[in-house]
This record gives C-alpha cells, sequence and structure tokens, in this order.
C-alpha cells in the first residue's frame, strides 16, 4: 500500500534549491537561506504567497549567535508575511526532521504547499567551537573536552566492529579507504560539492602527512568536512507546473533509538534499520527495487554500517558491497553518487534536505554529470548523533 492509498492524497516534490557546500565566506545563514528558498519556488512555478508553512532545519548548537532563524525565509519576498514558519532541530538529521514535518502538514491537511529548507554555517567558527557543538548531540560527550571529537565516537564504533567480525590486519581500514575514495571520486561529479578531487584508494587507505590517523581507525579522509551550505525543496499536494516533472514521495519512516550509549549495540544500529524498514514498508518495496540511494556517510564506517542496515549485506559482510562493486555508480545499487557527506560536504542542518534535492535532481534526469541512466526510484537515509535519529525517505520518479 503506498503512501497515497494509506493517506489519501500524494506528497510530491514540486522545485528545489541549491547551494554550492563549502568555506562560504562571503554567505550568511541569511544570504544562503534566500538563495535555496527562491530558487526552489521558482523551480516550482509558484508564487511565494502561494507557501502555506515554512519548515527550516539548523542543527546551530551554539555554532552562531542567531538562535532563532525561522523567519529569515521570509525575506525572500512580502508575500511571505504572516506565513507560519518553525525551525526545526534533530542533530544531523535536522533536514530530514524538516522535510518529514512539511510532509506531515499536507498529509494533515493543514496545508497544500509547504517550503522546507536546510542551512547551516560552520566555517566561521572555530574547531572547538564546532567540536563541543558536535558533541552535544551525544548523551555521554555532551559538554566534556574531547581532542577528538564526534571523530572518536565513530571510531569507538569502528573498534567495537573489528573486535565484533574480526576486521584486523588493516582489512577494515582498506574497505573504509575503498568507501572515501569512491566518494570523492563521485564528488568530482557534483558542481555543488566542497571536495572535487580524485584522490585515489591508496592514498584514501594510507596514513600519510597529508591523510593522518584522526581517531585510530579513521583517517581524515575517513571523516566529513566541517561545511556551510543550505538546500530547499517545495513539497505539494498537486503538480505546480514547476521546471521540471514533480517527484513523487512513495514512503516515509523514524526511528530514534536510546540516547545512552550502554543502551545500544554500538554495531547494530537498530534504530537506523527500523527507519529502513518503515520507510520500505510504506512504499511498499524492497531493496531490490531502489535505483540508488543517498546514505550519511558523515564517517566512513557510517556508510559500511549503512550497507547492512539497509539489508544489501548481514551484519559484519558490509565490505562485500564494497569488494564487489555493488555501491559503486556503475553497481547494483549505486551509494552516495554526488559524493555523499564525505566529498559534498556536510553542512549539518542542509544534509538532509540536500540529500532529498540531489535525489529528485536524479529522478528527474537534471542532475548534470552526475545523472544516472533512467532511474526511477531511489531512497534518502539520514542520521542524527552514532545512529540516536534516524529518518528514510523512499522517492519516486513521476
Amino acid at each position: 500500500m503506498s503512501l497515497k492509498e494509506q493517506f489519501g492524497n500524494d506528497v510530491l516534490l514540486t522545485g528545489w534549491g541549491h547551494s554550492r557546500f563549502g568555506k562560504l565566506t562571503d554567505e550568511t545563514l541569511e544570504s544562503l537561506i534566500i538563495q535555496v528558498a527562491t530558487e526552489a519556488i521558482s523551480n516550482a512555478g509558484i508564487e511565494p504567497g502561494q507557501i502555506d508553512e515554512i519548515y527550516l532545519g539548523q542543527f546551530n548548537s551554539g555554532m552562531m549567535p542567531l538562535a532563532f532563524p525561522s523567519s529569515l525565509a521570509l525575506q525572500v519576498s512580502d508575500q511571505l508575511a504572516n506565513v507560519a514558519a518553525t525551525r526545526v532541530e534533530n542533530a544531523c538529521a535536522s533536514g530530514s526532521a524538516a522535510f518529514q514535518q512539511g510532509t506531515k502538514s499536507l498529509l494533515a491537511g493543514t496545508a497544500k504547499t509547504v517550503l522546507v529548507i536546510g542551512a547551516e554555517k560552520m566555517t566561521h567558527a572555530g574547531a572547538d567551537v564546532v567540536g563541543a557543538a558536535l558533541l552535544g548531540a551525544d548523551y555521554d560527550m555532551a559538554g566534556q573536552t574531547s581532542t577528538t571529537g564526534f571523530t572518536g565516537l565513530f571510531a569507538d564504533v569502528a573498534k567495537h566492529y573489528e573486535k565484533r567480525y574480526g576486521r584486523g590486519d588493516g582489512q577494515l581500514g582498506d574497505v573504509l579507504g575503498s568507501i572515501a575514495a569512491k566518494n570523492h571520486r563521485n564528488g568530482v561529479d557534483n558542481p555543488y560539492a566542497q571536495l572535487r578531487k580524485d584522490l585515489g584508494e591508496e592514498f584514501c587507505r594510507t596514513v600519510s602527512d597529508k591523510n593522518p590517523m584522526v581517531a585510530d581507525p579513521l583517517r581524515r579522509t575517513d571523516c566529513s568536512p566541517v561545511s556551510d551550505g543550505a538546500a530547499a525543496v517545495v513539497l505539494s499536494t498537486s503538480p505546480t507546473g514547476g521546471a521540471t516533472a514533480p517527484v513523487r514521495l512513495a514512503g516515509f519512516g523514524q526511528a530514534n533509538d536510546f540516547f545512552p550509549a550502554e543502551r545500544r549495540d554500538p554495531t547494530a544500529f537498530a534504530a537506523t534499520r527500523m527507519s529502513w524498514q518503515r520507510a520500505l514498508g510504506m512504499a511498499g518495496v524492497g531493496l531490490e527495487d531502489l535505483d540508488f540511494a543517498e546514505v550519511h556517510d558523515c564517517f566512513t564506517i557510517a556508510e559500511l554500517l549503512m550497507y547492512e542496515a539497509m539489508g544489501l549485506t548481514e551484519p559484519g559482510q558490509g565490505a562485500r558491497a564494497v569488494q564487489e562493486g555493488w555501491v559503486f555508480k556503475d553497481g547494483k545499487l549505486p551509494i552516495n553518487v554526488s559524493g555523499g557527506l564525505k566529498a559534498k560536504g556536510h553542512p549539518v542542518g542542509a544534509t538532509g534536505v540536500s540529500q532529498h534535492v540531489i535525489a529528485a535532481m536524479q529522478l528527474t534526469g537534471t542532475a548534470g554529470d552526475m545523472q544516472l541512466a533512467n532511474p526511477r526510484r531511489a531512497a534518502v537515509q539520514n542520521m542524527g548523533g552514532v545512529g540516536i535519529a534516524n529518518y528514510v525517505s523512499v522517492l519516486e520518479a513521476v
């Protein structure tokens, strides 16, 4: 049973906008929001006054003094005066959280057209400020001093994985290096990406002065960069006559895990798995029905675990998806054709919306050099914390 069959109406992505990701010193949070919102509204073929609600995904957590940005999108046009606007925060999944809130407004019948924005400005803040902000998304480390920050938390996940599945003697490191190299290679074709250089597997697998160990076993190339950027999408219950064909939301899922680390299996990512099951179940499809997926590779170990959480491989067998080429651009399920967070960048609040926009571009044949051959169905997976807040969407070409 599809989303439309369950709820009685469609949720369509009818327009979108995307900024470049990276160190954008000439941009402010406000200018980024205005840029992508204006682009999305124009792309949807509507007037700003047709927007019923606005949801803005932003993490912030002290990285910016302005902690109340929900009305910034109203700067786009005087027609947006008095439109309801809400900021949504759920750590690194803030963008997808905003997307699902917009979706639920359409399904509830309280809106017919919703503007969803994800935005973050990070690179102006010092490393200590960014590190402390990100650690605020961890139950055990919030407010604590750490030399390795969130990288250290995912390094611990990698160590648990090695211990459980025996990926010692550098084997896990090689697999993670291959994931990094794949995403850097894909990022070359993404005009929005922060890192557009094919680094090669040897560089990504090797510890060096240019690729130091950040938190054993994760090297610099295993970590997504600190980024500025924004993305926006217009959600509607019917086609709006936009610049491209709309994209249909076929299903969505959310699941949260327990916050204290002691209450979670460190390699199972159980709530991530559940969010996949809920989204695929709502859409009435299986993994074999997907043509590609954009997943949350904040660190390469996270992407490896996503292969297992989504059911592409059995637990402990994620390496097969890389070694046998399944997740490459020409594989049976291309993963992170955009370059992922690893190469595209990770402006925290923008990431989830960006993933939806990139997927919509693919499904409408407007992804440029990133374009796959006639994809019809895709999944987007976005995560906050160490597998804590989990969102999955299934999107289909119309």
